[in-house]
Formats: structure tokens, sequence, C-alpha cells
């Protein structure tokens, strides 16, 4: 084809002013604002007016095609891939669709909008649509609207309070109308004024009007009583036009609000209402929404029709309502009483409200969420061979999945081999992206041509291969080690696989589990998923900084069988376990054998050790000592177990080792030692050494478990039937002790419970003896003894049920309940209370259960099976509350935490700003200083000297004690850790100097040992030995160097997305809490919710909670007799409970004090027991006080006290007022029945409260079961400042938010404490902050998050999705976008991370713009 002449430009045109371009750059959204479309912008924003009913057109050739002005006109786009939109010529792939629109004939109320045009009605005078306010409030609430301070809650809050005032207005200031409440007219979309609600003279002069329509119609008459003003479309219409300006700022509405009436209708284009042709080519399927639309147009033609034929007003109010019912359905289908009406045994329709909202719907299910691409799933497999950031991917799916090479000259000649080999052959490659934007498929192309036309620039979309970075995820994604970054290694067979050692974050097992694998796809994403979420990075959890990828089960028993005492190998043995823990590619030196004669042999803790260093050349030197679980206590480094172990310099010397050393889950173990002082890499190296060893090693060795495992020695079996028959002994007598009502009862509890209790204490205690004595006399060799000794699996409490007696089944944390009456079972005696009766299983699992023992043993499992399923979706949804509110927290470059709207929640984030998951010791402290201090030992080791001139004390490598400590005191101030330096945190600098404090009076004791003087030197050789045993001038200068350079490192990162790790790690731990549990709070019948319901009661900000409980401190603590008169004071005594007897006695009419008298008597000795200190005129005054005097009113003539332990309550038939008319009968028993409730002492809000010893046993604490915190820290006796409650809001109200803040904190820690489960206070700290830093204590509910943040997106993607679009649009609400979800939402990168930062390019171009000629009337 020739070329084309190119034709001369046109004459050049000169501007006076340059004209403006579009600049072709990438743009970025901004901010969204919400509106309510006017009818005239709907027009201009529609393509075509719709108002033909039918869908498509027959035409002569038989082909249909959508009717022209139909729901489906081509103008509005279209469905399919053959046709083209009209509008912009476009196919589908291109055309995103147009708007039309149909114009209502008569105007319909707007579904979303109808609570708020009912109040705007309600503010309004129904006649002249003026403001229902006088001129003064009105100016001034208009003011108070138009601040631009005021936040939207504020602003909410306003509009109430102006609501409220408009609604009590029964006339209008303007016209004088009168004015009633608007109601809602029940099942239907109407809305009435009842003008004449509360104005009974207007009314009758209303009724009057009708008086000769009821002459003429006698059934009207029935009717006027009913009448109200119908508030119908037009009307409001009309009504809402008249509103001013003014006015609509005052009712907070931006916008006109007669466009809440709907004129017009939009019509959605076709693309998001696909119109699907049948295989068959019968019809087409439609959405739901087309098939209402087409229901709108039919009925919006009636009514034009009755319009324009002038039909009679009940045809055309039908026609009208059901285009009401129609418009509302569009929008939403789900209205209460409407739908079910217009749509009786249908499935209904889905409006536009049922397609946004909901797990399914556009916000949850498209736009926060999405389907990928790139990624597969398949089960999973364990590969110890594997390094534990590597994932065996099978060839089937790196042959699928791709990456998108670019061609670079490094690259090009095996890219080239990869088109070459193409889709069929790994590895290779799918398609080819040219520079040009033409694309070739592998598959079907001649691939000898494509690799030879390959040039730098081309994409090429090639296979796996080993070293690409993938994320792996395992779903439920409770925390961000959920997901991580692995390389690949490519793999025959068809499952992914993994080291064993990463099942800990993932919780993985490999009973055919799923999981996923996804590729990113830009060299960006590799890179920051590599860093970031690469396991590497990721061996510590941010919940509490402990390690969880460590080593597990068969790994720590094969560790636990190498470093016994009696392991020992031959050279060729030795030879064969270097090459199982080796590659073969790393240097090996061999130690000095441990035994050189009768031969050479090594010991496991050398196998071990050079495990750890192989060889001399890697500079690891590991110091760390740790006590495992077979420990004997106080026996140091001589346990005779081998249960303390000791490295020293990377070498093993003592200790068999276990899950404390090598497992996850603690701050001790090696790895977690190793990944802190040298480096995660060290960590993984050693890992996967001690994976590849310990597979071979275990599989060689053989470990299994057999029947002979579990069959007890004869004398364990009979000391464990002793054990258990003296216990049922104990458990006769304590029940012949309850049945003749001597049992003593327990602080709190009555008779059955008690002996409930002390029952199942004495049957809890056979287990524990079983499992102790079975820990005993297993003999070593024993397998399950071996796994719950090193920790891989089990416990002793195990072993004991499979070997000796499965022990007390629980139900609920009681024994077994009654089933039938008064037993458990049939099988047993009504009133049985023995421990077979009642549940406990004296059988072991070798021995089986009897019927009825595995009858209880299933009720025990069924309650555990229930609690599981049930605690799922409970912490499900907790987690997800919990990550809406705190996720777009982070950290900024000022230290402090902010939300995405700039808000402060926090001045430092944790209050020292560190990363919880880099802190090394526990509860949460930055640095283990003994660990440190062992490290300076080892890298500088002390060789101590007397120097030549002794006199000089600066010579000396030890200075003396009070040297030693101003040499602290300066070596802290020059690293600015000293006390008040802005460089570390106050907790920290504590910690530091009272470590370094206890050096000195360490110091201080060798030397008293030693007889040597404090302030100056002794004889050459005592100092030599002396200083041996201290720190010197060098060690002590490196330590505190060491202090402040890892403090330093452990900052958290600006633009740490703090708020997400924290939801996760108060989330994940949920999941493994019972649910249903109950903590005796130190007094056996003090029940105290713990568990997820007490989670869940925390972060709602609950105000009624299942168990308040105050912890009261006595002010005289250490008498019980104090403590029972401050419990007399603060427990709600009733008289019921003081009383010997209250009894009536009638009188006849003939005596002269007819009626009757209720005689009560007092018991003084119940009364001095329990310290009470009333008498019969403190019980008198409380009678009168009592509440029940609205149903029978007492007088103090009615009530005589003749002794101080009897009242007389005296009743007369004539007492007409005191009766309240009910009778003398009646009367009486109302007060037989009331006197017994009538609190005569305490506070009515405290149920009870109980002495509790403290630990110490030697103080006592009162624990208070009720509210009312007020009235108990004011009682006498009672410390109030040291008296707490674990009731949020009530600690809210009476002692401010920053108590509040306090309470959450340490709820939440107790909470979770008490479940065996750490968690970082930072976390605890920031969900305390976010819940208070408003002012006011707000859950995370879809109350509190509404308040906490402003962004609608964010909102509406939580929950309640389309009244918070409809409340946005009302009040024009403006979106930033700066949030995550927003963000997520608009696919628009995140200011979090990575994307908190800016980068600025300097490209040294400083150019000028061009000059510009002046204008014309310049010259």
């Amino acid at each position: 084809m020739g070329r084309q002449e190119e034709k001369p430009d046109a004459a050049t045109v000169v501007f006076t002013k340059e004209p403006y371009r579009q600049p072709n750059a990438p743009s970025k959204i901004k901010q969204i604002e919400f509106g309510v479309m006017a009818p005239s912008e709907m027009v201009q924003a529609s393509e075509v007016q719709i108002y033909e009913r039918t869908l498509y057109k027959q035409t002569q050739t038989t082909e249909r095609r959508p009717a022209q002005h139909g729901v489906l006109d081509s103008r509005l786009g279209v469905s399919n891939k053959q046709s083209t939109c009209q509008t912009c010529g476009q196919k589908l792939a291109d055309c995103t669709g147009h708007f039309g629109y149909i114009k209502l004939w008569l105007p319909v109320f707007h579904i979303g909008y109808w609570k708020s045009m009912l109040s705007t009605l309600q503010c309004i005078c129904k006649t002249c649509s003026g403001i229902l306010l006088p001129e003064e409030e009105f100016r001034t609430y208009l003011k108070r609207m138009r601040s631009p301070r005021l936040e939207r809650i504020q602003r909410m809050r306003l509009f109430k309070v102006i609501a409220d005032r408009c609604k009590r207005t029964r006339v209008c200031f303007s016209c004088g109308a009168v004015n009633g409440p608007v109601k809602k007219v029940t099942g239907a979309l109407k809305a009435v004024h009842d003008k004449y609600a509360k104005a009974l003279g207007e009314r009758e002069e209303y009724q009057a009007e009708f008086t000769e329509a009821v002459q003429h119609n006698d059934q009207i008459a029935g009717l006027l009583n009913k009448v109200a003003d119908d508030l119908n479309p037009i009307r409001v219409l009309a009504l809402f036009s008249a509103i001013s300006d003014e006015a609509c700022e005052l009712l907070d509405l931006p916008g006109r609000p007669e466009n809440l009436i709907m004129t017009n209708l939009a019509v959605p284009p076709v693309t998001i209402r696909p119109s699907v042709e049948m295989d068959t080519g019968g019809g087409t399927n439609e959405d739901d929404i087309t098939m209402k639309l087409m229901n709108i147009i039919d009925s919006n033609n009636s009514v034009r029709e009755a319009l324009e034929k002038g039909l009679d007003a009940v045809k055309l109010q039908e026609n009208w309502d059901y285009l009401q019912i129609n418009c509302a359905m569009y929008i939403n289908s789900d209205m209460p009483g409407v739908a079910s009406q217009s749509q009786p045994n249908t499935k209904p329709l889905r409006g536009f409200v049922q397609r946004l909202k909901g797990k399914q719907g556009r916000f949850r299910g498209n736009l926060s969420g999405k389907r990928v691409d790139f990624s597969g799933r398949t089960v999973i497999s364990p590969d110890p061979n594997l390094a534990i950031n590597e994932v065996g991917v099978p060839m089937d799916v790196a042959m699928i999945l791709t990456f998108p090479d670019r061609v670079t000259s490094h690259n090009l000649h095996r890219l080239q081999k990869a088109v070459l080999n193409g889709g069929g052959t790994w590895p290779g490659a799918n398609m080819v992206l040219f520079q040009h934007g033409t694309r070739s498929f592998l598959k079907y192309a001649d691939r000898r041509k494509v690799a030879s036309e390959l040039r730098v620039g081309d994409v090429v979309e090639r296979h796996l291969r080993n070293g690409d970075i993938v994320l792996f995820n395992r779903q439920p994604s409770l925390h961000r080690m959920s997901i991580m970054a692995h390389r690949v290694k490519v793999m025959p067979w068809r499952t992914f696989r993994f080291n064993e050692c990463v099942c800990n974050p993932y919780n993985a097992d490999f009973d055919g589990d799923e999981m996923n694998l996804h590729v990113p796809q830009t060299e960006e994403a590799r890179a920051e998923a590599s860093e970031l979420m690469g396991v590497m990075h990721n061996l510590c959890t941010p919940k509490s900084g402990e390690i969880l990828i460590a080593a597990t089960q068969d790994f720590l028993t094969s560790s636990y069988l190498l470093t016994s005492k009696d392991c020992f190998y031959t050279r060729a043995q030795m030879g064969q376990l270097i090459c199982q823990m080796g590659d073969a590619l790393s240097r090996v030196e061999l130690p000095q054998p441990a035994l050189l004669k009768p031969m050479e042999l090594w010991t496991g803790k050398q196998v071990f050790s050079m495990l750890v260093r192989p060889s001399s050349q890697a500079r690891l030197y590991v110091n760390l000592e740790a006590k495992e679980k077979t420990y004997v206590k106080n026996s140091g480094v001589m346990c005779p177990r081998d249960g303390f172990v000791v490295f020293r310099q990377s070498e093993l010397l003592t200790g068999r080792l276990g899950k404390v050393t090598l497992g996850g889950s603690n701050k001790s173990g090696l790895f977690q030692v190793l990944a802190s002082d040298f480096a995660p890499q060290a960590a993984a190296a050693v890992m996967r050494r001690l994976s590849k060893w310990a597979a071979r090693f275990i599989g060689e060795r053989g470990f299994s478990i057999g029947v002979d495992d579990v069959i007890p020695l004869p004398r364990l079996s009979q000391e464990v039937a002793d054990v258990t028959s003296s216990s049922y002994e104990a458990c006769q007598e304590l029940i012949a002790s309850y049945r003749m009502g001597k049992l003593q009862l327990m602080p709190g509890c009555d008779e059955d419970q008690s002996l409930e209790l002390e029952i199942l204490g004495v049957l809890n205690q056979i287990r524990t003896t079983a499992s102790e004595r079975c820990m005993e006399m297993l003999q070593r060799h024993n397998a399950p003894l071996i796994m719950s000794q090193c920790g891989s699996k089990g416990s002793p409490v195990n072993i004991a049920q499979m070997v000796t007696c499965v022990g007390q089944q629980v139900v609920g944390g009681k024994r077994c309940p009654e089933g039938f009456k008064d037993r458990t079972l049939p099988h047993f005696p009504p009133g049985d209370r023995t421990p077979t009766g009642r549940g406990f299983v004296a059988n072991s699992f070798y021995s089986g259960l009897t019927p009825t023992e595995f009858f209880f043993h299933t009720m025990a499992g069924r309650e555990g099976l229930v609690d599981t399923a049930v605690k799922t979706a409970e912490t499900g949804y907790m987690s997800r509350r919990l990550m809406k509110a705190l996720e777009d927290l982070f950290t900024h470059y000022d230290s402090t935490v902010r939300n995405s709207a700039g808000g402060i929640v926090q001045l430092a984030y944790g209050e020292d700003n560190l990363d919880p998951v880099a802190m090394e010791a526990a509860g949460g402290r930055p640095i283990d200083l003994p660990r440190s201090l062992s490290v300076v030992h080892a890298t500088m080791p002390q060789q101590p000297r007397v120097p030549d001139n002794a006199a000089d004390e600066g010579a000396w490598d030890v200075p003396l004690p009070e040297d030693m400590e101003a040499l602290m005191q300066g070596l802290l101030a020059e690293a600015d850790m000293a006390p008040d330096s802005l460089f570390c945190s106050s907790a920290f600098q504590k910690d530091l100097h009272a470590f370094l404090h206890a050096q000195v009076e360490e110091w201080r004791k060798v030397r008293k040992r030693m007889g040597l003087p404090m302030a100056a030197r002794g004889t050459g050789t005592q100092e030599m030995a002396a200083m041996a045993q201290s720190l010197t001038r060098a060690q002590l200068q490196e330590f505190v160097s060491l202090c402040r350079r890892r403090y330093e490192a452990k900052r958290v990162d600006p633009g740490s997305t703090v708020g997400a790790f924290g939801a996760q790690s108060i989330g994940e731990p949920g999941t493994q809490m019972t649910l249903k549990t109950f903590h005796f709070a130190g007094v056996a019948s003090m029940n105290i919710t713990q568990g997820v319901p007490r989670i869940k009661e925390i972060i709602n900000a609950s105000k009624n909670i299942s168990t308040p409980v105050m912890k009261v401190t006595l002010e005289v603590n250490s008498s019980e007799a104090a403590a029972r008169i401050v419990k007399a004071r603060l427990e709600r005594t009733m008289l019921g409970q003081v009383a010997k007897r209250i009894r009536a006695t009638l009188r006849p009419v003939s005596v002269l004090a007819a009626g009757a008298v209720i005689r009560i008597h007092l018991d003084r000795e119940a009364i001095e027991a329990l310290q009470l200190g009333i008498d019969a005129s403190s019980v008198r005054a409380s009678i009168l006080a009592s509440k029940f005097h609205k149903d029978y009113k007492l007088k103090p003539q009615h009530i005589s006290v003749p002794r101080d332990d009897r009242l007389d309550v005296q009743l007369s038939p004539s007492d007409k007022e005191g009766s309240a008319g009910v009778g003398l009968g009646f009367g009486l028993q109302y007060l037989l029945n009331a006197l017994p409730s009538v609190i005569v002492a305490g506070i009515p809000t405290v149920e009870r409260a109980v002495i509790n010893k403290k630990e110490d046993d030697t103080t006592y604490e009162v624990l208070v079961e009720g509210r009312d915190l007020t009235a108990v820290m004011g009682t006498l006796g009672v410390v109030g400042s040291r008296t707490t409650t674990n009731h949020i809001m009530e600690a809210e109200k009476v002692l401010g938010i920053e108590a509040a803040r306090r309470q959450i904190i340490d709820e939440i820690q107790t909470t979770m404490s008490s479940h065996g489960m750490t968690i970082d206070a930072r976390h605890t700290m920031l969900l305390a902050d976010c819940m208070t830093y408003k002012g006011e204590v707000l859950g995370i509910t879809r109350f509190g998050i509404a308040k906490m943040k402003d962004s609608v997106l964010m909102l509406a993607s939580f929950e309640k999705t389309t009244d918070h679009l409809f409340d946005a649009a009302l009040h024009g609400r403006v979106d930033e976008i700066t949030g995550v979800s927003e963000c997520i939402i608009m696919g628009m990168p995140m200011p979090t991370g990575t994307g908190l930062f800016k980068l600025r390019q300097d490209t040294g171009q400083h150019t000028m713009p061009a000059p510009h000629p002046l204008p014309l009337l310049a010259y």
C-alpha cells in the first residue's frame, strides 16, 4: 500500500491566551461528594426518555431488536458481544453504558428518604412551609448550624434538638395555623398530618362542618374521629418547594428538599442489568431491575391514561398507589408490609438496596474484596527438605500461573528458551506481548519465529520458576502471618508443600487442608512482598513478640531423643548424621570426640552443637539458658532429669532439648535468640538443618506407640485404685454431712453449691494424682511419656486418661446434670450424688468404659463440639468489627497514631513508640537485659589483671562499687538513657537503672563475701578472684551501647498499620478461647463472665453486663470482723432474711380496733451474726421509704414499734386511703407478699457481697456483685480510691473517661491471661484509646463506629450500607478517600506503609516557561 501524501499544515492560529489543554498525565480521584439529583439534572445526564413497555420489536427479517424508548433501548448500552451501542458506537467490552429517565406523571415518595422526609415535614408548618420556631430561636440555631467547626455528630445532635423543639410547637409563628404530629400510615407509603391530635376545640369546630353530611349519610359519623390531613406527594412537593434556603440550612439540607420527591426516575444502563438470550432461542432471561422498570412504565402509563381520560378518583388513586409501590420496590424490595402485599407467593425481585447490601452485595462482595486472577488452590502436604521460606509448587500449577517478565539484555536468552518451550513444557511461556501492542499466544503461534522476533522491552508471560516470589495463604486469615511470601520450588505431583515449621502461623495441619497461592504481577509487588511479607521477616507474631515459626512435633521428639545423656555415636554414624542435616554444599568440621577409648564416640549434644554451628567459619555464638518441662526446681545445671539447657558459644553443654528451647510461643528459645541476636536468616538456616536431619533421624530410629505403652504396671493400678477408693469415702462423708445439715458452707454458697464444689475438688484431685504417679512410674522409653516431656504432643493428664483413669466429666463447669428426676440416668437411684452417679469415669481408655461412663463422656464431648461451632461465628464477627474500627490507625513521622482524617488517637504509640513484634523480654519489655549481658560476657571475654600501678584506680579493669556506680551514671547520660531523657521511655530507664544497680550490689556482695573493703583495694590475688565475677569497664560500656542500639532498632516504623495489628492480635486469640467460661474470682461462688462473652461485653461497651463485680479495698483489711461490718453495709438485706416470722391477724368487727394486724418479729441472732446494726425503728423507716407505696400507701400511724425486735402494721377496713380502694383482704395479702422484699440494710443494687482472703493469707477484701460504684465508694470503711469495678460504662460515669480507658486495658488483659494468652499491652492501649479518644466510651458496634468515622464509603462497607448512602446524599457529605476501606473500594493506593511517603524527582532542568504574546488590548 503506497504512502499517503501529507497534507500541508493549515494556517497557524495565533492565540492571545494559550488555550487550555487536558494534560496527558495520570489523575487521581481526590474526593467524592454525595448529593440528591434534581429532576432536571437527571434529564441532562440521560440519553433517552423511556416510556415504552415492550422490550423487543420484531423486524421484517425476523430479527429481534430492542424497542426504541424501551428499557433495553440500544442507546442505553448493550448486553451482548455482537451488538453496538448507538450512543458511543462501541462494543460491550468498551461501552460502560448510558442512563435514561422515565417521566412520572404524578410524583411519588422516595423510599430511601422516607424517614428524613417525615422528620422534615414535622419541622415545617403544613400550611405555609415555615419553620416551627420563633424568629429569635431560628436565628440562634441557624448561627450554630452555620458554624464551620461543627462536626458531623454534633450537627446531627443539633438537628435532633431542633426537631424536638419544632415537634412541640402547636401553632405556626408565621401564619398562625394549627400543626400536629406527622404519622406514617401502617402498611402503605402514606403520611398523614394529625392536625387536631390534642386540640379538642379545633377538632370539634372541624367536625361541625360535617353536620349536614352526617344527616344525609349516618355512616360518616363513626369515621369523624379518624379524620386526618392527607399528605400526598403532590402536596408534600408543594410544601417542600416553598421552604426557604435559610430553612434548608437549618434542616441540614444542602440541596433543595423538593428533590426528595420523585418526579423523574433514572433508568440504569443495560450493562448492569443484562438481557440473556436462552439457548433454545425462545426468549430472554431478564434482570429483576428490568422487570421492575417494565412494571413502573406500565403503572405510569395507566396513571397518564387516567389523567387524560378523566377517570374517577378511586381508579386514579389505585394506579397512583401501585406506581408508588413499584417505585419503592425498584429501590428497596424488602419493605416490611409492602413487599408481601404486592408480591404474594412469589420470590421478591431484588431492588438496588439488595444489590448493594450484605456479604454478597456490591460493597462487600465486589468492591472491598474481589475474585482474583493468577491464583491457585490445592491440598497441602509436608516436606521437611524445603527451607522455611520455600513452597513446593506442582508442575501443573507452575505451567498455568505466569509472571510477565520484561525482556532485557540480561534475560533475553533465557526468555527465548522459554518461548521455544511454549506452554506445554516447563520452564516455558504462554504468551508474548510486543511493544507495539500486539500479543502472541504461544499455544497456536510459530514459537521459533516469535523467539527470533523477541526484543528488549517486550513482555513474556513465562511459567513460574524456582525462586519466584509468591503469596501463600490459608483461610481463615486471622492475622497477618496467615498470608506470607514464599519462594517457589517447582516439584512433581499435585500438592503444595512446605516445611512443617511454618504450620503454626497458618494454623495448618495436613489432614486435607487446602491453601491458596497468589503470584504478584509486578516487580514492585514482588519487592514489597519479599521485604514486608517474607517468611524471614515474620518469624515473630505482633501479638506478643513471641516466635511462631519454630520446630514442632517430630522435630522436638527427635531433638529430645538425640540430646539424651546415653546417646553416643561412632565416626560412621556421625558422618551419616552430618549428611542428613546438610546439603553437601556447606563446610562441616567434626569436633573432638567426647570419648577416645576404647573407641571414638561423640555425644548427641555434640551433634546438636554442630547443627547450630557446623564449622568454625560460622560466626554464630549462641549463649542461652533455659528450663525445660522436665526441670526439677532449684536444681540448677545439675538437674537430675537433665532439664536445664545451657548453650555456651553455640555449644550445648547440658540439657535435653524440648519445646521450651526449640518450640514457638516463648521468648527464651533458641530460634528467638538466633533471630534477635544475629539475624532471621541464621534462625532459618538452623531450622532447615534441624528439619532435614530430624525427619531422617526419626524415620531411621523409629518412633511409634503401641498397646504395651498404655498397659499400667500392677503397682500403678493398685495405687490409683487406693486413691480412688479413699476419694470415694471422702465424698460419702461429705454427702452424709450434707444430709445431716453439718456441711461447712463455702463463702457465698448455699449447701447444694458447697457440696458440689467440695466433691468436684476431691474428684479432680484423683486425676491429678494419677497423672503424677504415671509420670513417675512409666519407664523412660515409653512413647507417650517422651512426647509429653519434650512438649511435642500430649500432657500428663492425657497419659493418665489412657493408662489409669479418665476422671470426672464436667458439663458447664459442674458435674453431669440431672437428665431425669433427681438423677442423671435411670440406672441410678433417685437423689444419687455419688461420684459414679454424677459423671465420674473410674476406668481408663485402656480398660474400657462402662455404658454409663461412655454416656457421661459423650456429654462432655458434645459440649466441646457445640462450643467450637458457636465460637467460630462469634469471634469472626468480633474480629471484623475490630478490624473495621482500627484499620485506618497508623503511625506518622511525628510518632503520633492518627486515623485517616488526621485525628490524633495516641501521641506516641503504646506510650514508648516501640514495635511489639521486636519485644525481647516478657511483659512487652523491649530488651532482655540479663541475656544482653550474657552476650556481652561471651563476645568480650573477661581477663582481669592487676595493673602495674595498683595505686592508680583508673588503671584497674573493674572499678570499685562506688566508682562503678558513678561510671554507670556517666555512661547512661552519655548514651542519652539517664532519667528524664527523651531517647527512651521512663519505664525502660527504670528497668535499666535497676538492673545496673543490681550488678553493683552483686559486686558489693562478692567483695563482702571475700572479705575485701568497699572503698579500697585488697591483695592482688583476692582482687583477681573477685574481678572474675564482675563487669569490666569495657564490658559495661559495651552493654550500655548494645542496649542503646537495640532500643533504637525497635522503634516502630512510620506508616505501620498498628491499628490492623491490634485488631488481629485481639481477634485471633478469641478463636482459641472457650466460649461459656466462668472464672471464680478468688471465691468459689463468685462467677465472673470470661472468654469470648467477656471480650464482647468490653468492646461493645455494654451498659448491662452479665456479672458486674466490684473489688472493694477495706480501710481495716487485716480483720475478718471489720470485713463483715463493711459487708453488712454493702450487701442488700431484705426484711424476709432478718425476720423470724411475719404473721397476719384478723380482728372481728365487734372489737374496738377492728381490721387486721401484721406482726413482724425480727431475728436478733441473725442480725448480730450479720453485723447489721438494725432494729425495729430502722425497719419501720425502711418500710415507710419503700417503693410499694404506689399501690398501697402506708402512713406512719399504721406502723407501731412495741419492742425493739417487733413491729405491728395495722390495717382498718374504714381506712379507704390506705387500702387504695382494693379492700382489706386484698390489701392484707398484698402487704404479706411485699413486706419480705423490703430492703432494710445495704445498697439496693448490690445483690451480694463476699469476703475474700487474698493470696497472701493475711489481708481481706470484699467482692461486691452489683452496681452503684458511687454508693460503694462512699460507704464507711471502704477505701474509695482503691475500689474498682469491671463495668466500663459505670467507671466512666463515676470516675471519668481516663478511668474507663484504664479499665478497658486491664479487663482485656485479665480476660486473656486467664486463658493463658499473652497480648502486648500496646494493642489493648490502642483499642482503649480508639474507644475513648472522642471523649466518651464508644463501643465497637455499628453505632460506635458510625460516631468514630466520617467516611461514607467505609461505613457503607461495614453495615447498614444503603442507610449511610442515603444519609450522605441527603446531607451532602464529602468523602476524602483517605482511609483503608475507601482506597480499596476506589482501587487507589492507601496512605499507609509504603504508600505514606511521597517521592519527588529533581530532574536538574529548571527551564523558565516560554513567554506568551501580550493580549491585543495591551498594546
